[in-house]
């Protein structure tokens, strides 16, 4: 019924059927395989955290940490950078490929759908649907519960607030949020200002 190659349509955005396909299955079940014995392990496993995320992600920096659970789609799908934290329950349905920069930080139950589904019922009843890439910048700091929806991408030097739906393009430099996600200002000389008083006022009161 269905076609081939739905692997590659898959990953150049068009639209595909993940059923009946042997590729995607096999990767499914490595993917699934892979988040189950990481969901399993404990605290004192660092090192083995770090061996099946590097299995699970289709590539990673040396500091990645995810606080589990996880799940994930695919894995393969999604590559990180240096420094990258994520608190706990992280989603990301990385049917397209998801790009993550360096001195990356999620809160929790942050969520990354790359998949999305034709609106007109009938296309979207014949298990047809379709992945657009994200991209997230360096340096970047996502609030809890945010959404981040297929094709968006957010620059470097972002904080995303807590609760936000992203669904359009971040540009890079400002803290944004809300539901449909907005940029509320830049990030300015005065927050590196603040910020740096108030690290130099931490290391002289260490007591």
């Amino acid at each position: 019924m269905y076609g081939k190659n739905e692997k590659k349509k898959m990953l150049s955005g068009r639209l595909y059927c993940p059923m009946e396909d042997e590729e995607l299955a096999k990767d499914v079940k490595k993917c699934r395989m892979l988040v189950r014995l990481y969901n399993g392990t404990t605290e004192e496993q660092t090192d083995y955290r770090r061996q099946l995320i590097g299995e699970l992600l289709g590539g990673c920096g040396e500091r990645c940490h995810f606080e589990p659970p996880i799940h994930f789609d695919y894995g393969c799908n999604t590559y990180v950078g240096e420094n990258f934290y994520s608190n706990f329950d992280c989603i990301i349905l990385d049917v397209n490929k998801v790009v993550i920069g360096d001195n990356v930080m999620f809160g929790p139950r942050v969520n990354v759908f790359t998949a999305g589904h034709p609106v007109d019922p009938g296309v979207r009843c014949e298990w047809l649907e379709y992945g657009y890439p994200i991209t997230i910048g360096n340096n970047v700091w996502v609030g809890g519960n945010t959404v981040i929806n297929p094709g968006v991408t957010i620059g470097d030097n972002v904080v995303i607030g807590s609760g936000s739906v992203v669904t359009k393009d971040i540009p890079s430099n400002v803290v944004a949020a809300g539901n449909p996600c907005r940029v509320i200002r830049e990030i300015t000389e005065k927050d590196r200002e603040f910020w740096q008083k108030q690290k130099e006022e931490y290391f002289a009161n260490d007591d």
